[in-house]
């Protein structure tokens, strides 16, 4: 082990030799979640590797798309999710709600300590087998993810150019460059923000531009009815993308395994 640990310091020694007259490259992120530089690299990972460092978690946005006979679980975010028309010059038009989970499943005897008797792939066979008549003025729409019913409440009609939604990390990104509100990087908070929402000729002009930007808490979860016909999600930047067609939902929250990383930090 010490021998690789001396090969790969080797190797970082040649390297900061390499770009040391550099000042940057101007084609490559700024590194702001790096812990370490090219001044102080060769000190500070040794002391990585002999557990020191400064270890801390980022939370990340899970996001959800369910299409006509799919649901797509993508990969969790980091900074940043835009959800917008794949043609910047083209309208994003969309329905955005919160979802609040209720209990359709029937009462039945508990068994095995507790427990329906039934497996989640049971439960969802009954419920689609058997649906149940949810009277209006208690609930509004109903949708389901994985099987689990929602009530979509607080429902907003949007015509725009998409929508941004970022975590703490992100808040000083694109987010903070479209008008977003500063998050501390440790929480979990989400916060979204409607792109150029077209409302000149909305009754309650006010009232609607007071909800295109707003944070919502951890255990929160954000719905979006895609009402265009054609979308696409970028998941941290252009190269991770999902395609959106017309009627697909999309749920979003931040209930995925924070990231791990090293923050920076200063010796003694």
């Amino acid at each position: 082990l010490v021998g690789y640990i001396m090969f790969y310091l080797s190797l970082v020694c040649v390297y900061c030799r390499l770009i040391k007259n550099k000042k940057g490259d101007e084609r490559r992120s700024h590194g702001a979640l790096c812990a370490v530089t090219a001044l102080d690299i060769e000190r500070k990972i040794p002391e990585v590797l002999f557990g020191g460092g400064k270890l801390s978690t980022r939370a990340r946005i899970q996001c959800i798309v369910k299409s006509t006979f799919s649901e797509t679980r993508l990969v969790p975010a980091l900074n940043d999710l835009l959800i917008a028309n794949p043609s910047p010059a083209a309208v994003s038009r969309f329905r955005m709600g919160l979802l609040k989970k209720i209990d359709m499943e029937p009462k039945s005897p508990l068994r095995d300590g507790g427990g329906s008797g039934l497996t989640p792939a049971g439960r969802l066979a009954s419920s689609l087998s058997e649906p149940q008549i949810i009277p209006r003025n208690q609930y509004g729409t109903i949708t389901r993810f994985a099987g689990r019913p929602f009530d979509v409440t607080n429902s907003l009609n949007a015509w725009s150019s998409g929508m941004w939604v970022c975590t703490g990390t992100g808040a000083s990104a694109a987010m903070a460059a479209a008008g977003g509100m500063p998050m501390d990087t440790s929480t979990s908070d989400i916060q979204y923000l409607i792109r150029e929402h077209m409302i000149e000729n909305s009754p309650n002009r006010e009232d609607v531009k007071n909800l295109d930007n707003g944070i919502l808490p951890k255990g929160e979860r954000l719905h979006l009815r895609w009402n265009s016909q054609k979308g696409r999600v970028f998941i941290d930047g252009s190269h991770l993308t999902h395609n959106l067609e017309l009627g697909d939902e999309i749920k979003i929250d931040c209930n995925t395994p924070p990231l791990a990383l090293y923050s920076r930090w200063d010796s003694k």
